[in-house]
């Protein structure tokens, strides 16, 4: 990948769509890779958390990425996830992921029980030196405690040229986004996870972008536009519009999948929220609250959409 071909902006996680009987609906897929493109998408990334990868055997995490980079055809950059907590599994799935066309591998850190860093990094190095011609994600996603230290990472990027990026999503991130930058000499492209919630406190600082869910990535990909250029009020405004439904979702990763599905299907994009079980059943106050928040993003799409779009060709032009 060159340099014209990095990765920035936002870059959404695809979910798994299913059909009824919960296996894999390749055509759902399709439109999903179709919404990100005609929202100006410029790489997506699957298949993640986001993306119930927990709940793919090998064969149909693979599955969804040559699907997604065959229907894709260079109009926008797969990221491939190849997580798995074995490492001889993780290295096949990665060669298997380049192999079908994948434009950038990402990994998440191994984080069923905890591990000395010694461990992570052979785990990690091993990984990285199995696919050295392809660029690398790393996300840590640790809920159990803290992600991998600045001291680690400068490290590893320095023992291995294609660790491009890294995907960060915990509370009180920003002293470590700024170590990182600084230690690194901000050769490591920095990625905001968790659903976007902390990007606007993260983008000042030079975070390369943020890794949503799709369902509102083409409404953040406008605060990040926004921001990035000094509309500050504007990216403000818009943001605090969707940030309830973000909020709400991430309180509970199976609850994300239903929301985040549902306001897929509010857009016309999915047919259906089906998650593979054991999947969160949300209760009837819940299913209404989610309901009237998918309401509200879908109003600020009816009336924002021209209005920013047009401050974004000014800017752009300025």
């Amino acid at each position: 990948m060159n340099a014209d071909s990095e990765l920035f902006g936002v870059v959404p996680i695809i979910p798994t769509p299913f059909t009824e009987n919960e296996e894999i609906d390749e055509a759902a897929l399709r439109d999903l890779i179709d919404f990100a493109v005609s929202s100006g998408i410029e790489a997506v990334c699957l298949p993640a958390y986001a993306s119930e990868f927990y709940k793919l055997t090998d064969d149909e995490k693979l599955q969804v990425v040559r699907v997604a980079v065959e229907h894709a055809a260079g109009r926008v950059k797969i990221v491939a996830q190849s997580n798995h907590p074995s490492l001889k599994q993780a290295i096949r799935l990665a060669q298997a992921n380049v192999a079908a066309g994948a434009d950038v591998v990402s990994l998440a850190v191994p984080r069923i029980f905890s591990l000395p860093e010694e461990s992570l990094k052979i785990y990690l190095s091993e990984f990285l030196q199995s696919i050295p011609d392809t660029p690398v994600l790393i996300q840590d996603f640790n809920p159990g405690g803290s992600s991998i230290s600045v001291g680690f990472i400068t490290e590893l990027m320095a023992e291995n040229l294609n660790f491009k990026y890294l995907k960060l999503e915990e509370p009180l991130c920003a002293p470590k986004f700024e170590g990182i930058i600084r230690e690194t000499g901000g050769k490591i492209g920095l990625f905001e996870g968790w659903g976007g919630l902390y990007m606007l406190e993260l983008i000042p600082l030079g975070i390369r972008g943020v890794m949503p869910g799709l369902a509102v990535s083409d409404i953040l990909q406008k605060v990040f536009t926004l921001r990035n250029q000094g509309a500050h009020q504007k990216a403000f405004d818009l943001f605090e519009k969707v940030m309830p439904q973000i909020f709400f979702s991430l309180q509970n990763m199976e609850l994300f999948h239903y929301a985040e599905k549902e306001l897929l299907m509010a857009r016309g994009i999915l047919k259906n929220s089906i998650a593979r079980k054991a999947a969160y059943i949300p209760d009837p106050s819940s299913v209404s609250y989610i309901k009237e928040l998918n309401q509200r993003v879908l109003d600020v799409l009816n009336d924002e959409t021209w209005e920013i779009r047009s401050l974004e060709t000014t800017l752009s032009k300025a």
